[in-house]
């Protein structure tokens, strides 16, 4: 990563984290946080489902199992989710379930941020028969390990003085050292494939992306505040 993208990078990642702090930590906004965040966990779960199963079929008992149990963690975190939301307003209805969530490559091809961070790839390309194994393991590395750090930043901005938020802390808690394993499992993932400076050329080359996509979504949002 050269410096100017570095810099972007300390930046992007300040004005995130002071945002999602800010709007986990009011109130008036926390419901819709927790509605998104239930979303994305739960979406992914049919995703790496399916990569388990591919992983199996290709004699990769090894990654099937770490993707069968990251499977199950995003089943686990949508849950704490939902069970947040009950508690904030007991008319939410339940959306614990999974079965017509789409899989995390169709979401992830249908928001703007997921659509410039993997600019050049097609919704095709991101299916779980077909997705590059390199090409998810530093993508998603990126993604989890980003979220291990924002998860604990939120859980650290919410009160002591009730018991839902008590209660949600500490969930969040939870999903944030879940998501720093992930990252290391998808690390070693890509550490059994290729010598460290091609692991690090590819991890340098998805935090450019997640750089570049922020920067680029945030200017189109300006531009069209303008």
């Amino acid at each position: 990563m050269n410096l100017i993208t570095y810099i972007m990078y300390l930046a992007s990642s300040g004005a995130t984290a002071y945002y999602t702090s800010s709007q986990i930590r009011d109130p008036k906004t926390r419901l819709n946080v927790l509605a998104g965040l239930q979303k994305s966990e739960a979406s992914s779960v049919k995703f790496l489902s399916a990569l388990s199963e591919r992983a199996f079929n290709e004699g990769d008992n090894w990654l099937a199992e770490k993707l069968k149990k990251h499977a199950s963690d995003e089943v686990r975190h949508s849950q704490i989710f939902a069970h947040a939301l009950k508690q904030i307003d007991n008319r939410t209805k339940d959306i614990t379930s999974t079965e017509k969530q789409p899989t995390e490559s169709t979401q992830h091809q249908g928001t703007p941020f997921f659509a410039l961070y993997f600019h050049g790839y097609s919704q095709e390309d991101l299916q779980p028969a077909v997705i590059d194994w390199n090409v998810f393991a530093a993508s998603t590395y990126i993604l989890e390990i980003d979220a291990g750090k924002d998860f604990k930043r939120m859980a650290n901005v919410l009160p002591d003085n009730e018991q839902s938020s008590r209660n949600l802390k500490q969930g969040l808690l939870n999903i944030a050292q879940d998501e720093t394993g992930h990252a290391a499992y998808l690390y070693e993932a890509m550490m059994r494939q290729m010598p460290p400076i091609k692991v690090q050329n590819l991890v340098d080359e998805w935090r450019t992306r997640k750089v570049d996509a922020i920067f680029k979504l945030a200017s189109e949002i300006f531009q069209g505040v303008k």
